[in-house]
């Protein structure tokens, strides 16, 4: 008797062992230094920030559940802050990121730790400055897998390879923002785009610095492509090669072949790559889509091609790469039929179903603007703004919107954010552009306070003022059910009966179509400050954002904690 009773509390042990291993999750620690790097880049050496030394940063991989801990020491001549692109950041939105959103800076010659646990997610996301242009060079990819004793839901792959979009300018990017800033015009263009920090053989004094992929023939590789560009939407080919499309911004998708893949700024994309050509090398390769139309002209765009090289094992070095055909520049179509083409894994890990209750509904436009020039500033008026329902964001100055919101401080935002424009008018019509007035919009600081676990579903809608744009929305601390987009002015008579409520992919970014819309559904389950705003960074700084302000829930789990100790302080 007594023998079957310690076998049975063994058993018992035993289980519990098994189960808590099964769940066992770790600590994961990185220290960041943020310097100066000089590198030589399109015949010039000059000087940029970086992580650690190196351009782009180093790469971040976490197992679902980890507790990430980043100490961030800036030593470059800027404020800082990092933004952990895509991550939910469950009670810790101190750790978000966005400078004045959810923190001050750090400022030169000061550290902050982020400390966050990374749950309910897996897959593909990356880590960017949140501040100023500092993002085109301080960035890294975030790669998040399953527990152990979980899998993907395809096909173990025979290695993972981060892809990095990245663009570059040959200049100071934050002298890039800030002569935009002072003229009131658009941000100079890029130099280059960039794979993995390299331009490629297209661009001068480069035919040295391409990125290079050596792989086995008749093996599957997992591509992370991650768009880290500022301000470009990159179509990407592999010449010969199919790709699959397996999960989207960490959230797993139904299995997508493609020729082409085409991502918006702050995108991930997935793809399985399965070397099955003959032995030989293939460009990889990435171009602007470009859609910005001003008065009925295309709006300059850096019309160039990065290119990287796939070489198989036992290739002749002296083989010249097979080059893809990529799509031209404004090759909408392709573009809508990769947007639109994507749907949600139904039962894969952490998927979740649209939820059918909406308790927030807005309509919401999109587009630029102009404001009026500063008086005694060199300005050659009006300036180039950008706005939400006419309404043209502001950041707060002395303490950061969540500080406020926390603390209860008043007289740094209001609650009245517009759930529809001002009048209604053609959205898509060029016409608007007669109407001097409608082309200003007023500069403030406007959010939308929401109930703990409320459903929002917001109509993102492009307007044709100053001319279409594709916008890349990008909602932190969530991701959203695309329920449907599509072109000209959103129907709630016709176009609601498109909306997917079944198998949506499940995003964090929505590119709503170059003049056109797109619906997004999410529950609010994450109390905090969290941003919403345009990842084009010529648009961010302009006032293309709003942010929502998520009230606690009813439970210790459901309630934001206070500020770490070492959150930096604003100057006063």
């Amino acid at each position: 008797m007594k023998m079957g009773r310690h076998v049975f509390l063994f058993a018992c042990s035993f289980l519990l062992f098994a189960a808590s291993a099964a769940s066992a999750t770790g600590i994961v620690e990185h220290t960041f230094y943020v310097k100066n790097l000089t590198i030589s880049r399109l015949c010039k050496r000059h000087v940029i920030t970086a992580v650690n030394g190196s351009y782009p940063g180093p790469t971040i991989r976490v197992q679902e559940g980890d507790t990430l801990i980043v100490h961030v020491i800036n030593l470059s001549p800027y404020n800082m802050t990092i933004h952990w692109h895509g991550v939910f950041q469950i009670l810790s939105n101190w750790a978000d990121g966005p400078s004045m959103i959810t923190q001050c800076p750090i400022q030169p010659g000061s550290k902050y730790t982020y400390k966050f646990t990374v749950t309910k997610q897996v897959g593909t996301l990356w880590w960017h400055a949140h501040v100023s242009f500092l993002r085109a060079t301080v960035y890294g990819a975030l790669i998040i897998r399953p527990r152990d004793g979980h899998s993907y839901p395809f096909p173990k792959p025979y290695r993972e390879v981060p892809v990095l979009l990245g663009e570059l300018w040959n200049a100071n990017v934050v002298d890039v923002q800030r002569l935009a800033a002072a003229t009131g015009a658009s941000p100079n263009l890029s130099d280059a785009f960039t794979i993995n920090g390299w331009p490629g053989d297209l661009y001068p004094c480069s035919k040295q610095q391409m990125y290079e992929l050596t792989v086995l023939q008749g093996k599957t590789y997992l591509l992370r492509i991650i768009n880290a560009a500022l301000n470009s939407q990159l179509f990407y080919k592999i010449a010969n090669h199919k790709l699959t499309v397996v999960a989207v911004d960490s959230s797993y998708t139904e299995p997508y072949i493609t020729d082409v893949v085409v991502a918006a700024p702050g995108q991930t994309v997935d793809v399985l790559l399965t070397t099955d050509q003959s032995v030989g090398s293939y460009y990889m390769a990435a171009r602007p889509y470009a859609t910005a139309v001003v008065g009925g002209a295309l709006v300059p765009f850096a019309n160039t091609t990065t290119r990287g090289v796939l070489i198989y094992d036992g290739c002749p070095s002296q083989a010249t790469p097979l080059m893809p055909a990529l799509p031209a520049f404004n090759d909408t179509p392709t573009a809508n039929k990769f947007y639109s083409g994507l749907k949600a894994l139904v039962g894969a890990p952490f998927w979740v179903p649209v939820p059918r209750k909406v308790d927030h509904e807005m309509f919401v436009t999109i587009g630029l603007a102009l404001a009026p020039c500063p008086a005694n500033t060199s300005c050659n008026g009006p300036k180039l703004s950008a706005s939400m329902n006419n309404e043209s964001f502001v950041e707060p100055t002395g303490i950061s919107l969540l500080q406020a919101f926390y603390q209860n401080v008043k007289g740094v935002y209001t609650t009245d954010f517009p759930v529809k424009p001002p009048i209604k008018f053609d959205y898509t019509n060029d016409t608007v552009n007669n109407n001097l007035p409608m082309l200003f919009a007023p500069k403030s600081t406007k959010v939308t306070e929401l109930k703990f676990n409320s459903t929002v579903e917001i109509i993102f809608q492009n307007t044709n003022i100053l001319g279409p744009e594709n916008h890349p929305m990008h909602l932190h601390g969530f991701d959203f059910h695309i329920l449907a987009q599509g072109f000209g002015n959103y129907s709630p008579i016709t176009d609601r009966k498109k909306f997917n409520l079944i198998n949506p992919q499940i995003r964090n970014t929505v590119a709503v179509p170059v003049g056109g819309w797109a619906v997004i559904r999410f529950v609010a389950n994450n109390p905090g400050v969290w941003i919403l705003h345009c990842h084009l960074d010529a648009h961010l700084p302009v006032g293309l954002a709003t942010a929502f302000l998520v009230e606690n829930g009813p439970t210790p789990e459901t309630i934001l904690p206070p500020p770490p100790a070492d959150l930096p302080q604003c100057w006063r």
